[in-house]
């Protein structure tokens, strides 16, 4: 029974000590190698206490943090447990309620948990947003061509436990370690449901990726879209780029892995000013940076820590780099745009800012919403010059 305080105690320091600056699974990772004493299941209990924190949002802030963390044990829990029945036992015989009930026990509303309704879509449904914080969404893998037969033979040889999503996506439990059986990025890629089907806008108009067809991934971070597109396109000529060089040397490694070899690669601050790189893509690609909250059911510590300000923050910026991005598009050329945000701003607004600012013309645009099916919501848009 004590070691159950003990977590909670440990839970508490640690939340107490994070100030939001950096992932908190990277934070938790140092804090575990600094402070031995904790095993393996320790961390797993501690970590679990932590994140259940973060899924209350906005909700329940006036409460200690020692009370939040058992409050958001309660309403994330769907089930009685050991933790929960020490902590508090009277909570743990209601934890068969559902969420929207769990958070009246506290007085509150689900909504308080992502408390900016004004600020979405009309697409998104609001009450399932929030409640979607709350769950941990699953692991999504995308087999590569060739290797769909070795990748499952590999799974069923461990007896993991996975659903076909589609010929191509694989559904696992979260905390399925695949990385220990899958050669990753060679043989599958980490990546959501979602995030592997915002090129079906591209199907859809039923663009010709002919040989030599140029494509530029202008934001391409760790490089998931480029290795999509140049599995789904193989003829392409590939560039990449990014604002910071340690960026693109980690997209090169997992290039390396992944066996493409004929690309190009440079460092742009799109925000800044346009690339210096001569006109003429057919596609560009500008999965902008944004507030992420499309994922935050994954990261729940940036759907406590973030602030209604960053909205305008993020669709000012991806107006700037999609403006000195579109510089480069060839006349008849796409421009994909992407964002994993909910937030009209970011996603319509930034749409409807380039079809003032620009010769560009919408093709069709489309919210692949994760909320009701354990995965990441994103949004894209598909524009011709």
């Amino acid at each position: 029974m004590s070691r159950f305080f003990s977590y909670l105690n440990s839970a508490t320091a640690i939340l107490q000590e994070y100030k939001g600056e950096e992932p908190f699974a990277s934070f938790l990772k140092k804090y575990f190698a600094l402070n031995k004493k904790f095993g393996s299941k320790d961390r797993k209990q501690v970590a679990h206490l932590c994140y259940c924190f973060f899924r209350l949002g906005k909700m329940l802030l006036a409460l200690p943090v020692s009370q939040r963390i058992i409050a958001g044990l309660f309403i994330c829990s769907t089930e009685p447990n050991q933790i929960l029945e020490a902590l508090n036992p009277h909570l743990n015989q209601k934890t068969g309620l559902t969420f929207k009930e769990k958070c009246i026990v506290f007085e509150s509303l689900i909504t308080e948990i992502f408390p900016w309704k004004e600020e979405l879509t009309g697409k998104i449904e609001y009450e399932n947003l929030c409640q979607s914080m709350l769950v941990q969404p699953d692991l999504f893998i995308r087999l590569r061509s060739g290797k769909e037969a070795v990748v499952k033979q590999k799974l069923e040889s461990v007896n993991f436990d996975y659903n076909e999503e589609t010929s191509s996506c694989i559904r696992l439990p979260n905390s399925t370690k695949v990385d220990a059986i899958i050669e990753i990025d060679k043989e599958a890629v980490i990546q959501d449901y979602n995030s592997q089907r915002v090129f079906e806008l591209l199907q859809k108009q039923k663009v010709s990726f002919k040989d030599g067809f140029r494509v530029w991934d202008c934001c391409a971070a760790s490089g998931g879209k480029s290795i999509l597109v140049n599995d789904l396109f193989p003829k392409i000529e590939l560039t990449v780029s990014d604002v910071r060089t340690s960026i693109l040397h980690n997209l090169q490694k997992r290039f390396s892995i992944a066996g493409i070899k004929n690309y190009k690669s440079f460092v742009a601050d799109l925000s800044k000013e346009a690339a210096q790189i001569k006109p003429g893509f057919d596609l560009i690609i500008c999965d902008a940076p944004c507030s992420g909250s499309g994922t935050w059911s994954r990261t729940p510590e940036q759907l406590y820590y973030f602030q209604k300000e960053k909205i305008n923050y993020y669709s000012e910026l991806q107006k700037k780099i999609a403006i000195n991005a579109i510089n480069s598009l060839q006349k008849g050329g796409y421009f994909l745009y992407i964002t994993c945000s909910v937030f009209e701003k970011e996603n319509e607004g930034v749409v409807e800012f380039l079809l003032q600012q620009t010769d560009l013309q919408l093709q069709g645009m489309e919210y692949y919403e994760g909320y009701d099916i354990k995965a990441d919501t994103l949004f894209a848009a598909l524009l011709r010059l």
